[in-house]
């Protein structure tokens, strides 16, 4: 979340096109965006340009030079059109930077050219922007914003979309990038797999999925430091991904969303950050029109999905898919949600997906049932109990991630409790010291690294070397529950349900030694006082 200076500044920048007569929010967004966007390809090309003069690794460029000035793309980079005066840069952007967004998402092929699904976001972008003295006004503020810094784009597009009265209507709240990034590195994804997320919005699940493998896949060599305003950042070129690229770059992201202003921001998310041909597309996957127009990837078609679809939702029966409602007969759609996933995924499929509590507890049929296919019928693997505040100020919702393997068995699922993530939970959400994600994380890793996590079964539970079954101590953080355990809890999957608190005895002192040691500390404060008393005679 901005604050300070950086939101002055975004708020400034909003008031600038209000009162230049955009008065529309949603066209201030996409505006905004818009520039935005013009401006990170331009950061995009420099990094590009400095990595490949580092690793001699050539790259398609974003903008073409030509000795032609009319061809010649370099003056359609951000940095150069900045400087020019009102009457001129309004055209330019006008007429060639923005007609410019929709071919360089045409992807060269060892086939030939092809068009990428990023044309059908931005074959209706244009600037709508009329007066030059607004345009130079926006460009000058975008300019000031430390765009290339972490996830400040990501902050800057939430703190934008929070303006929107309608905001957050359908359960359509950015997942924190922390808790997004926990839940890839325990799925571990492989640049051979194909990912999705069925509810994308910005993307932020596919792009840290892109991250983890630059990390992942980053030797000693192609690593290396840089400062960026004034501290050290760390630059992993992915080295090693090598042999992977082509299927990175064009078929191993899909997304899916009914918001084409989010869609728009997913696709240039994902272009900045090196994915030149994801599969995004406009479509609500719970109707019944998604299998329809997209058959190949409707049913056991994905290894890896991570999502945080909305949970505020409900939807009539007739625009449901019927497959769906034979799994789970509701109207919630983050039961349904969870229904969809399991169909999207491939035999041996993972997901993590965030879920409102109430999914893991819920009484009604249709939770159970849920619960039960999910628990009997394929393998559900942890339970990770976020605290309250994780989703503030947009929601205060409690909410847990689950972790599960399409078919399979469950043997004994993993819970832990996260009381901490390292922000404080009331809405100013400012750092903290405490943080539960990195332990979280590391206990997940050896649960899964135990040689018994493999061959355990219910009734048959692997055990340690001293005879103990390992994570069973329901008093700590981490531990680990059977599923006869589970099932004849109606399947409930609530932590507390199964977590044992320790309480200690309080021991007090007798009250007549308290009352004793009241009376003498009294004592001495009237002695205190007559003495003060006596100097002011």
């Amino acid at each position: 979340m901005i604050t300070g200076d950086l939101k002055h500044r975004v708020d400034k920048l909003w008031t600038d096109f209000w009162t230049g007569g955009i008065t529309n929010p949603l066209t201030v967004i996409e505006q905004i965006s818009f520039l935005m966007f013009a401006r990170l390809l331009d950061i995009t090309e420099s990094r590009n340009e400095k990595r490949a003069a580092r690793t001699g690794r050539p790259f398609k460029r974003i903008f073409v030079p030509s000795d032609d000035p009319e061809k010649d793309q370099r003056r359609l980079r951000w940095s150069q059109f900045r400087q020019l005066g009102a009457d001129d840069m309004l055209p330019l952007v006008r007429d060639r930077v923005f007609p410019h967004f929709k071919t360089i998402v045409q992807m060269e092929t060892a086939e030939g050219a092809r068009q990428t699904s990023f044309r059908e976001y931005f074959k209706d972008a244009q600037l709508m922007i009329q007066k030059p003295s607004l345009l130079v006004q926006a460009v000058n503020m975008i300019d000031d914003l430390p765009l290339s810094e972490g996830d400040v784009k990501g902050d800057l597009y939430e703190y934008l979309l929070s303006k929107l009265t309608t905001a957050g209507i359908n359960g359509q709240f950015r997942t924190p990038r922390h808790v997004i990034r926990l839940m890839v590195e325990m799925l571990d994804p492989q640049p051979t797999e194909t990912v999705a997320d069925p509810a994308c919005g910005t993307a932020g699940f596919l792009v840290e999925v892109m991250e983890y493998l630059l990390r992942t896949y980053s030797s000693p060599e192609g690593t290396y430091q840089k400062q960026v305003n004034g501290h050290t950042e760390t630059i992993h070129t992915g080295d090693l991904l090598e042999k992977h690229w082509q299927h990175i770059r064009t078929g191993m992201f899909h997304g899916f969303d009914f918001d084409a202003t989010m869609l728009r921001i997913a696709a240039m998310n994902l272009l900045l950050h090196g994915v030149d041909a994801p599969d995004i597309h406009y479509q609500d996957t719970l109707s019944n029109n998604f299998t329809e127009r997209f058959p190949t990837k409707a049913a056991d078609a994905f290894d890896v999905i991570l999502a945080n679809p909305p949970f505020k939702g409900s939807l009539d029966f007739e625009d449901v898919h019927p497959s769906l409602l034979r799994k789970v007969k509701t109207k919630k759609t983050e039961l349904l949600f969870i229904a969809l996933i399991l169909r999207l995924l491939k035999n041996g499929g993972r997901c993590a997906v965030v879920v409102p509590d109430g999914v893991l507890f819920g009484a009604s049929k249709a939770h159970q049932t849920l619960r039960k296919h999910l628990i009997d019928d394929n393998q559900l693997e942890a339970v990770i109990s976020l605290p309250s505040g994780v989703f503030k100020p947009y929601a205060g919702v409690s909410t847990a991630i689950l972790v599960f393997t399409k078919g399979g068995l469950t043997d004994r699922v993993f819970f832990y409790d996260v009381e901490n993530d390292g922000f404080s939970l009331d809405d100013k959400r400012q750092p903290v010291e405490a943080n539960d994600l990195p332990d979280a994380l590391s206990q997940w890793r050896s649960w899964k690294n135990l040689p018994s996590h493999v061959g355990a079964r219910a009734g048959a539970e692997g055990v340690t070397s001293s005879g103990t079954t390992p994570f069973a101590d329901c008093t700590s953080k981490a531990f680990t529950v059977p599923v006869v355990e589970i099932a004849g809890n109606k399947y409930d999957l609530s932590i507390n349900r199964y977590k044992e608190f320790v309480y200690e005895e309080e021991r007090y002192d007798p009250p007549r030694e308290i009352v004793a040691r009241m009376k003498a500390l009294e004592k001495e404060i009237l002695g205190d006082m007559d003495e003060l008393e006596g100097m002011l005679r």
